[in-house]
Parts: structure tokens; C-alpha cells; sequence
């Protein structure tokens, strides 16, 4: 601006002194004399200083009556202190305490299935039947001479009461009935594993083997039972989180799929690190009322790790960096009606959550900031704000 304003005096000085004074100088200049030359140059810069002089008081009247001069047009917020809750955003999968796959104890022939699936089952209800190979009519064998058994030991005992007969018939007695009843019982648990039966209450999800396979003990997967009550979610939590997840802390559970937003509270922390990983597991409980939440559905979860109850919060958005790696925004000063002068402020940040940042230092409670326009101002420079918000958002 200055070298502009020196050009535009100069060509004024030599237009107002004419063809003539130009010759005068070419003469001085091929005179050759020092002295001569040290004169003139005296003389234009005097000359000059007149017209810079001058034009300065042009520009600065001009600047006060000119009403279409351009203000950087902005908005701004104040900064007031606020409750801030910083989240972990983690991801994890649904998974159910009551989900089993049902494997035969009994090797044979699946010979019914009681159940379709989607089938409601309660715990205990038989599921299905595996043929028992003739154990049935060995147990009635069985059942007939362990009656028999008891009848003799019970009359064996009565008279050994009244002193009638040896002991060694009575000893006799009472073991043969005891070994039977054992032997009944060692069969009637066999026969018992070739009833299938609920091990908890829940939905037949799939029914894996026909009707008529052969089935073995641990071979042959027989159905898949599961209970959507008893849900939780489990996770991995990276270890540099570790002091600030404990048991009850609350958390945002999300299921995007369903579009889904559940509260609920860590209900177990693991003690145990990853060294693959550097990670720890967290269970979560789930509420599941209406049964739309399943096994290995997708969750997010977001925990509260930190809060401030004295925040002062700004938007991310208007934080610029200069060259020597500081943060800063600008502030209001010497505020006139919807005028003032934008005054550069360098700050300290901490934690941010969405698109807000928390400030830790350069900026004090309920000051003034520039929001919108902040990135196209300088420091110092007169701006026109507009839409003030006084909730700082």
C-alpha cells in the first residue's frame, strides 16, 4: 500500500511540474555534480512527503463516510460452562448364556421327533426318543427279580427281628435285594439317555438330524435350542482404557440393523490382557422383550470414560493450527453494537466427542467466539456479527 501511494505521488509531482522540470532533472543528472543531485533529491522527497500527507487524509475521510465499505460479515457463541460426557465407541456381538446344541447320549436309531422348529419348549420337556436296543424289556426282567428281592429281604427281616433264623440268611437277603435295586437303577439311568430332553426353557431353532438316523454320543449334533432372555454382548476393550471401565458403568447400546437403542450398565470387567491383542473382554447385559435381538447380531457400544461438570465446549470446525503446531480461534474484543475487532487466541484442547472439542485453557467462561467466518479473518481485523447464540451451539 505504501509503494503504491509512493508511485501515485510521484506521478502527480512530475504531471504538475511539466515537461520542463523533467529537463532540468535530465540536465542535473548529466551534470554530473553531487551536490546538485543531493539538492534535488531533497526537493522530490519533500515534494512527495506533501502528497503522501495528503492522500492519507483522503483515504481515511473517504473510510469514514464511505457506508458501503466491506466488513467481514461472521457469527459467534459464547462459551459457557456445560456437563461433558466422553464415550468409548467399541463394537461387539450378541451372544446368549442359554444356547446349546443338543448331542444324543445314547447311541441307536432317533426313532421320534417330538418337535418342529420354532417350537416353545420348557425346561424338561422331551424333545425325542432314540430307540434303547431291548433295554426296556431287560429293565422289566430286571424290575421283576429286584421285586422279588425286596419281598424276600423284607420277610427275611421281620423274622430276624423275632430271632428267627441265622444272620447269614438275613446278610444274604439284604445284599441280593441291594444289588438288584442298583442294577434296576444303572438301567434305568441308560434308558434314560435315549429320551432327549429341554435343558432350559427357549425355541427350537433348527433341527439338524432326520427322524430314523442313527445317532452317536457326541457325533451326532441333534437340534439347536436357544432362550433370547438371558442376552449379553461381549466385547474386547483396547488396555489403554483399563482405569476407566469398571463394573456399572453405564453404556449406549445400538444395534444398527434394527435401528435399536438400549441403556445398560458393564456387568463384568475381565482380569485377564491379550498379549496378541493388548485387549480385555467386558460383558454387557441386554434386555430382550420383544425378542428381535439374536445370537451373534452386531452391537456398538458406547461407554462413558470421562466427564467434565465445568466444560467449556466449541466446535471442532473453527480450531486452526499455525506453523509452529499451535491451536487457536478467535474472540470478540472491544465489542460496539454488532461490531468489534477479531483478536487471535491461542488454546489448549482436550477430549472430543462428536463434532464438539473440550477446551482446557486460552478461553475463559462465557467468552465470545467467532463461529462461522473465522477461518477467512485476521487478527485485529474490524468484523459484523450477525445471529449472536447465547446457549453456545
Amino acid at each position: 500500500m505504501k509503494k503504491t501511494l509512493i508511485f501515485i505521488s510521484v506521478a502527480l509531482f512530475l504531471f504538475a511540474c511539466g515537461g520542463g522540470e523533467e529537463a532540468s532533472i535530465e540536465d542535473i543528472l548529466s551534470s554530473g555534480s553531487i551536490k546538485e543531485l543531493r539538492a534535488k533529491r531533497d526537493e522530490v522527497a519533500k515534494e512527495q512527503k506533501v502528497y503522501v500527507d495528503q492522500l492519507a487524509l483522503l483515504d481515511e475521510k473517504i473510510a469514514a463516510l464511505d457506508s458501503t465499505k466491506k466488513i467481514p460479515l461472521v457469527t459467534s457463541m459464547v462459551v459457557n460452562e456445560t456437563t461433558f460426557n466422553h464415550y468409548i465407541e467399541l463394537q461387539g456381538n450378541v451372544s446368549t448364556r442359554d444356547h446349546l446344541v443338543l448331542y444324543p447320549e445314547f447311541s441307536g436309531i432317533l426313532v421320534k421327533i417330538l418337535v418342529r422348529e420354532g417350537a416353545q419348549v420348557k425346561e424338561g420337556q422331551t424333545l425325542a426318543k432314540i430307540d434303547d436296543g431291548g433295554l426296556s424289556q431287560q429293565l422289566s426282567q430286571l424290575q421283576i427279580q429286584a421285586d422279588l428281592a425286596k419281598t424276600t429281604f423284607e420277610r427275611q427281616e421281620r423274622l430276624w427281628k423275632q430271632n428267627i433264623g441265622s444272620e447269614i440268611q438275613y446278610l444274604q437277603s439284604k445284599t441280593m435285594y441291594e444289588s438288584q435295586a442298583k442294577a434296576v437303577k444303572q438301567l434305568q439311568e441308560q434308558i434314560a439317555k435315549t429320551i432327549v430332553k429341554a435343558p432350559f426353557s427357549g425355541i427350537i431353532d433348527e433341527v439338524i438330524t432326520e427322524q430314523g438316523s442313527f445317532v452317536s454320543p457326541g457325533a451326532s449334533p441333534l437340534m439347536r435350542i436357544v432362550n433370547l432372555k438371558n442376552m449379553y454382548i461381549e466385547t474386547n476393550v483396547p488396555e489403554s482404557h483399563i482405569s476407566n471401565i469398571a463394573k456399572d458403568k453405564d453404556v449406549e447400546v445400538q444395534f444398527p440393523v434394527l435401528g435399536k437403542k438400549v441403556v445398560s450398565k458393564v456387568a463384568q470387567v475381565g482380569n485377564y490382557i491379550n498379549p496378541a491383542n493388548r485387549t480385555f473382554k467386558i460383558e454387557v447385559p441386554v434386555t430382550n422383550a420383544d425378542k428381535l435381538i439374536k445370537p451373534n447380531l452386531t452391537a456398538k457400544l458406547r461407554i462413558n470414560d470421562y466427564t467434565n461438570e465445568k466444560a467449556l465446549l466449541i466446535p471442532q470446525s473453527i480450531i486452526s493450527e499455525n506453523a509452529e503446531g499451535e491451536q487457536y480461534i478467535y474472540v470478540v474484543k472491544d465489542k460496539r453494537g454488532d461490531n468489534g475487532i477479531a483478536k487471535r487466541v491461542v488454546i489448549q484442547t482436550g477430549k472430543t466427542e462428536g463434532d464438539v472439542i473440550e477446551i482446557l485453557g486460552g478461553v475463559k467462561n462465557g467468552a465470545e467466539i467467532i463461529k462461522e467466518g473465522a477461518r477467512s479473518i485476521e487478527d485485529g481485523q474490524e468484523i459484523k456479527i450477525k445471529n449472536l447464540s447465547k446457549n453456545g451451539k
